[in-house]
């Protein structure tokens, strides 16, 4: 397939997928399409699930390209490597492509109910749309184990408001590598976005963790 021919069939559940990022995922070393003696990419059928692969993993588990790269390294050995970011143990197939979920699939997977998932989306805690993937799972789950303690989506309204934060916090932090506007300065935003959301993620914790030390002392 050309490289026009991989972006009909990636668009749709990637909408801001461009021949640049597939071009920046290539110099990367992240897939290596064929090449004719004219020097165009040629796609094969296993090339676009593995950008598939990719480019879920970046949307839906927020990972910086070197850990997919090496995740992608250790599939390539023939291990079997958890994948990064993953709530449970299994590997998604390469031949597979990331799993999609729609609106009832969620609800029957996370164990919850078209209420609990109608009340996160008015929290502002899962978008309003027809597919989701296994990061809105997880999320999903884990409002089902909330739910029990009597904990609703509605007492969650501000996580929206602290993610917002935390996304200003870190564009300002890209401004001036965001201000070249190249292509490659563009995937080296979102790269380096993940890897400073992966970072608040750890002092966060640790606030968490010492705030509930000081509960059970």
């Amino acid at each position: 397939m050309s490289i026009g021919q991989v972006l009909s069939i990636l668009t749709s559940e990637f909408p801001d997928v461009t021949p640049s990022k597939l071009r920046f995922l290539e110099e990367r070393g992240l897939v290596t399409p064929a090449r004719t003696q004219s020097g165009y990419r040629k796609f094969a059928k296993a090339d676009v699930e593995r950008l598939r692969l990719i480019l879920a993993m970046q949307r839906d588990c927020y990972l910086p390209l070197n850990v997919i790269r090496k995740y992608l390294a250790d599939v390539d050995a023939g291990l079997n490597p958890v994948m990064p970011g993953a709530t449970t143990a299994t590997v998604p197939s390469m031949l597979g492509g990331a799993r999609r979920y729609s609106r009832d699939d969620l609800v029957k997977q996370s164990h919850g109910s078209i209420t609990l998932l109608n009340d996160a989306i008015s929290a502002s805690l899962l978008p309003a749309t027809e597919t989701y993937g296994d990061d809105a799972l997880a999320v999903l789950k884990a409002l089902v184990e909330l739910q029990r303690v009597g904990i609703e989506p509605r007492h969650l309204r501000g996580f929206r408001a602290a993610a917002d934060r935390e996304v200003g916090l870190i564009e300002s932090a890209l401004v001036p590598v965001a201000r070249r506007n190249t292509v490659s300065s563009r995937a080296h935003v979102a790269e380096r976005a993940s890897e400073i959301s992966q970072q608040l993620e750890l002092v966060r914790t640790s606030l968490i963790r010492s705030a509930l030390g000081r509960l059970a002392p």
